[in-house]
């Protein structure tokens, strides 16, 4: 990658042909920001300026969103995994900083663990190790967001994003509910690449240094789930921010942003600002 590139839109192909999009975004050492479920690039839009300063950012449209190709077969965690390697050899990118939140976070275990060569430093954010160790979502959240109106389903996944009060100051539009655009079986396939995903007994092999962030108020993917994976991942650390909810990497944007660029930039053996809960 060359250091004066500023911007990029362009594809590559996955191993089995699908097309694959991905965006790049200033200049620098590259860092691959990783969207949740069901959503495509844009999850990031308003956040990835925050790292320019110091880092080109490499975001990718999943297999089945965006500008993507859509095919139909199983999805899984471990072949986005796949998918993003085949991003990075097309950007002949050897060795790259990774932040993955929801289940991009699940897809960034896979490649740090599987890959260890291809990650420096690894950011996970309001994820989950998945399987039967996870903590799982209670029942109340899983029938608000399976109501068959629309737009009732629409606000319990805005009401599990972000707090009421930041709704409040923020009245849209929203970038993290999911690509429009999905077909069906693709939208279904995330599901499932989502709910099957178990990276348990893969995490120990994890050798990048790791953080882990999460909003304390978190009931889409609970924040017991940071506990988990920052305990079975080598040296990782953790960082809880106090009142946020699912996307508290938009709605605590400037201390997120902050923590995660001392994290990427500073030495690995002192404290991080803030570090904790906040």
């Amino acid at each position: 990658m060359t250091d004066n590139a500023q911007q990029l839109h362009t594809s590559t192909r996955a191993q089995d042909g699908t097309v694959l999009a991905y965006q790049r975004h200033g200049s620098g050492r590259p860092l691959v920001l990783l969207a949740g479920q069901a959503n495509n690039h844009h999850w990031w839009d308003g956040v990835r300026e925050d790292f320019h300063a110091t880092h080109s950012t490499v975001t990718m449209d999943y297999r089945g969103t965006g500008a993507s190709g859509k095919p139909g077969g199983h999805y899984s965690t471990q072949l986005f995994a796949g998918d993003l390697l085949a991003v990075l050899d097309d950007l002949e990118v050897e060795r790259a900083d990774v932040y993955g939140t929801s289940m991009g976070g699940r897809v960034a275990q896979w490649l740090a663990a599987r890959h260890p060569d291809r990650v420096r430093h690894l950011v996970l954010g309001c994820t989950s190790p998945g399987g039967p160790h996870a903590q799982e979502r209670d029942a109340s959240v899983r029938r608000a967001l399976a109501q068959a109106d629309p737009t009732a389903s629409r606000q319990a996944l805005l009401d599990l994003m972000y707090s009421p009060a930041w709704l409040a100051d923020h009245p849209g539009p929203y970038t993290t509910l999911g690509d429009a655009g999905m077909p069906p079986q693709a939208r279904r396939g995330h599901l499932v690449a989502s709910n099957e995903h178990d990276a348990w007994d893969a995490l120990p092999r994890i050798s990048a240094p790791t953080l882990v962030l999460h909003g304390d108020q978190d009931r889409l993917t609970p924040a017991a789930n940071a506990s988990l994976l920052a305990a079975r991942i080598p040296r990782a650390r953790m960082h809880l921010f106090t009142g946020a909810r699912h996307a508290y990497f938009q709605e605590c944007r400037p201390q997120a942003g902050r923590l995660v660029r001392a994290f990427l930039t500073g030495p690995q053996d002192l404290p991080l600002p803030e570090a904790g809960h906040s």
